[in-house]
């Protein structure tokens, strides 16, 4: 249970996991837990919320509570990657950029492209199948995040995502993916598997780029890959649940 803590104490605002915590590995097999709870709370305050509140509002609400509920932790890894991989020439300069607190011009663009993007995303979810990918879609883009951490090495020799990896293996991506399989099929079916199918391809897509740049990933492009993973479930959900439907006449699973 300690590893659990760990997870939800790093993932999220909860105070749980200990300052500088050295062994996270094991925290990793909890991943898409801490996802699907942190779904099921955005699925709670949509419920209670829409009845008060005129839909776009909701909508806002929900962006702005994933972002504290977490932290901001990805989203901050997400600006600094948008700064570091697009404002460096060289992979020693990409690191250095990564390493600075400063927010230039490609982090502000990026994170309000990311923002508007989740806003405009999730006010497009179809009524019938809202609540589920409002569960859903924070459980799978981290285990999109983990699957980075297994496939690709780590580009320094200390920083934060060292920490995760004193104490990994093979099992804790075991019980990750049936954890995030388990909860796809559970609530889409066969639409998301589908779902977890093109998160995990585009996260691994991703960190393939990303190691080309700079020989590995960092704890901010880990963060990265979370975001841009919850972007691609909602816009692939929207793919399959409206167009699909609309092109077809019925939901293609």
């Amino acid at each position: 249970m300690n590893s659990l803590r760990l997870a939800f104490g790093f993932l999220t605002v909860l105070p749980l996991a200990p300052v500088g915590a050295a062994r996270m590995g094991p925290a990793r097999a909890y991943f898409p837990l801490v996802g699907l709870a942190l779904g099921g709370i955005l699925a709670g305050l949509d419920l209670v919320a829409r009845q008060a509140l005129p839909p776009l509002v909701v909508n806002a609400l929900l962006v702005v509570a994933l972002l504290v509920l977490t932290r901001a932790i990805h989203t901050e890894g997400f600006l600094d990657s948008c700064d570091g991989l697009f404002g460096g020439h060289d992979r020693a300069r990409r690191l250095e950029i990564l390493r600075d607190s400063h927010v230039g011009a490609f982090a502000v663009l990026g994170g309000a492209g990311l923002l508007l993007l989740k806003w405009s995303l999730i006010t497009g979810a179809p009524d019938e199948e809202r609540a589920a990918v409002l569960v859903l879609f924070p459980c799978i883009s981290r285990f999109g995040m983990l699957a980075t951490m297994e496939a690709f090495p780590y580009a320094r020799e200390q920083g934060l995502g060292t920490a995760f990896e004193n104490g990994r293996s093979r099992w804790q991506v075991v019980v990750a993916f049936a954890t995030a399989l388990a909860a796809s099929g559970l609530l889409l079916g066969s639409a998301g598997f589908v779902l977890l199918g093109v998160a995990v391809v585009a996260a691994l897509a991703m960190g393939r780029w990303v190691t080309g740049l700079l020989g590995g990933m960092t704890g901010d492009t880990y963060g990265a890959v979370n975001e841009a993973g919850e972007v691609v479930v909602l816009l692939t959900g929207i793919v399959l649940f409206h167009f699909a439907a609309g092109l077809f006449g019925a939901p293609l699973w």
